[in-house]
């Protein structure tokens, strides 16, 4: 792998903590800053990956077995690191991606109970020891963050997709894991407390980027 030069921030939650509005706050405190700003998502990303996101999301008659779901989140991310992540890297700018691979173990591992071990067996082959600088956790209890995310649904006039319909069991693990991960690296993660109001969760996301700023852009 070539010399990493920018920096790699991630931004990690369950459904409805809120991701895109905070990932736009994100972006603007490094535009801000002065600093190239390469905003992207998991899956998805480049071209060939957001065709895999679609085979991720949708709703089938088909059932997807959950090695082949564990298979085509790293397929994307190989394409996505290949043609994306690290070119903008290589070059000096900051790469801000919704989710990355804690969202493969929360959701695929600690959420769909497959083995933690062979997950971070792909990652290392994948990501060739390449790992975000920063990883924002947006937390916030299951149960108004998937009423969050179903009024915003019914907002926007759509069901929910495969992994939104997921019963709260299952986004009760995928929490536990992002807790877990979170805890267990507590210099790469930041978790802020997604329950609070919109203007007071942004607060606590400027006020880490800014310090991340500070300390590594002269």
């Amino acid at each position: 792998m070539q010399t990493v030069t920018g920096k790699f921030i991630t931004l990690e939650g369950g459904e409805g903590v809120g991701k895109s509005t905070q990932l736009d706050a994100i972006r603007m405190e490094l535009q801000n800053a002065g600093i190239e700003v390469v905003v992207t998502r998991e899956p998805g990303g480049t071209v060939r990956a957001e065709k895999i996101r679609e085979l991720l999301l949708e709703r089938s008659q088909e059932a997807m077995p959950e090695s082949c779901e564990l298979l085509l989140m790293f397929a994307a991310r190989a394409t996505h690191l290949h043609n994306l992540i690290q070119p903008a890297l290589q070059r000096g700018a900051w790469v801000v991606s919704d989710r990355f691979t804690d969202a493969t173990f929360a959701y695929q591992g600690y959420g769909r109970g497959l083995s933690l071990q062979q997950i971070a067996q792909l990652e290392s082959w994948v990501q060739q020891g390449l790992q975000p600088d920063l990883t924002l956790l947006l937390d916030a209890p299951i149960e108004l963050a998937m009423q969050r995310a179903r009024t915003r649904n019914a907002e926007q006039g759509q069901g929910g997709d495969r992994f939104e319909v997921e019963q709260n069991a299952f986004f009760e693990r995928v929490r536990s894991g992002y807790l877990a991960r979170a805890a267990a690296d507590a210099q790469r993660f930041r978790v802020i407390d997604a329950g609070q109001s919109l203007p007071s969760v942004t607060a606590a996301v400027r006020a880490t980027i800014q310090a991340f700023i500070a300390q590594h852009h002269p």
